[in-house]
């Protein structure tokens, strides 16, 4: 079956070759077609973090020391990854994802995500849960997408239950931190007991990280080891 799978797809490839989602040039088999969206020259062009950030919550510094912050008020996550900065074609490519059910990335980022973790430890894979209201009205959670992809590479079960949006907060875009951090308390849930469970949280952005630390600190009260969190993109601060 693998053997007819693998002739079928690249047949597939060969009749109706995949396109880069930037610059449309073919994807061929050889370059991974459908596992990647990106043609190679696409995808080193991709704007990466910077290489000195802060271990913990990925800001740029100076030497890649721990930022200030990070050093004031340890963040409730463990370990942090981001595939890229938040910033052109990226920021555009999660806006699609995120607003226009433009799906296509979150494979290849959901398999980066994988690589960029390996060798952190995990028990399952957990989507930032959206609200069921802002589920209901976007009809699909964008992190659960880029999660379904990072789990089955890693051979690790997806848990879409646990961990719940139980209130719904206006948007995080136009608040400070402050006021993201008091919009958050109290906006998750957990139903399940996480003792001593190594937990990986996959979200399409980290932005002040008040979203993965109010999801974290519920899920150590509910006993996991450690909670890591995985985006494809970290907002970078433009001077």
């Amino acid at each position: 079956m693998r053997l007819l799978t693998t002739a079928l797809t690249s047949f597939l490839d060969a009749l109706l070759p995949p396109l880069c989602l930037l610059c449309g040039a073919k994807i061929g088999v050889a370059s991974g077609a459908g596992d990647v969206a990106f043609c190679t020259d696409c995808l080193a062009d991709l704007p990466v973090l910077q290489a000195a950030h802060c271990p913990d919550c990925l800001i740029a510094t100076e030497r890649g020391e721990r930022c200030g912050a990070c050093l004031a008020h340890a963040p409730d996550f463990d370990h942090a990854h981001a595939l890229y900065r938040y910033d052109f074609p990226v920021n555009r490519l999660i806006h699609a994802l995120k607003y226009h059910a433009r799906f296509a990335p979150a494979r290849t980022w959901g398999l980066m995500l994988a690589g960029e973790t390996a060798d952190f430890p995990a028990d399952c894979v957990l989507p930032l849960p959206l609200h069921p209201e802002r589920l209901a009205e976007r009809g699909y959670n964008q992190a659960l997408e880029i999660a379904r992809h990072c789990a089955h590479a890693r051979r690790l079960p997806l848990d879409v239950d646990s961990l719940q949006k139980s209130r719904a907060t206006p948007p995080q875009s136009s608040l400070s931190l402050k006021a993201r951090q008091r919009n958050l308390k109290g906006a998750f849930s957990c139903q399940s007991d996480f003792s001593g469970r190594h937990l990986l949280l996959i979200d399409d952005v980290l932005t002040t990280g008040a979203t993965a630390n109010e999801a974290a600190r519920v899920l150590k009260l509910h006993g996991a080891a450690s909670v890591g969190i995985a985006v494809v993109a970290r907002t970078v601060r433009h001077y």
